[in-house]
């Protein structure tokens, strides 16, 4: 059975966006350590899932030359990884390696994580990792929690329906004060 984890950068008290989904604070905090585990990371060979937002924030960034000069290792990694993206109302997705998915979400993932292949990832898309962590789809959970606190956002649970009992599996500290904390639902 394929691996699904989620991979999302959060607030000390819990956000993942900030207003108007404003996500600018994460990059306040990233130094050379981050960089080079998210280029690890998008080099893995994980396919990538998205909900519309994300996916529409990611292909709008990554297949430019500004993400290649920026972050060249990412930039390659993420276009050249497999892309799911789940939308019922995007009518198209353009960036390279990417299926659009309109069916049901719970149904198509339980249907992914059943066929052969690698890893997936979930990237952002907080409403898609509401939604599977309520139907117990996550394997493991990664954050990068940020130093900081924000007034107002989204929290990355928004919507929960039932409590999620998670079990510390791993930790790293980076020198600029992010946490990277990995999660998996306990048992």
């Amino acid at each position: 059975m394929r691996k699904l984890t989620v991979f999302n950068f959060m607030t000390l008290n819990g956000y993942y966006k900030g207003p108007g989904g404003d996500i600018s604070w994460h990059k306040q905090a990233t130094g050379a350590e981050e960089t080079e585990y998210a280029k690890e990371g998008a080099q893995s060979g994980s396919a990538l899932l998205f909900g519309r937002v994300t996916y529409e924030m990611m292909a709008g960034y990554w297949p430019t030359p500004a993400a290649l000069q920026q972050n060249p290792g990412v930039a390659e990694g993420m276009n050249h990884s497999e892309k799911i993206v789940f939308s019922r109302t995007l009518k198209s997705a353009d960036w390279n390696n990417t299926t659009l998915v309109k069916d049901d979400l719970v149904t198509a993932v339980k249907q992914l994580k059943q066929q052969p292949g690698g890893p997936m990832t979930i990237l952002g898309s907080g409403s898609i990792v509401t939604q599977l962590a309520d139907q117990g789809l996550i394997d493991e959970y990664q954050f990068m929690l940020d130093p900081l606190a924000l007034g107002s956002g989204t929290p990355i649970f928004n919507g929960l329906q039932q409590q999620l009992n998670l079990q510390l599996k791993d930790s790293r500290v980076f020198k600029s004060g992010i946490v990277l904390l990995c999660y998996q639902p306990a048992k």
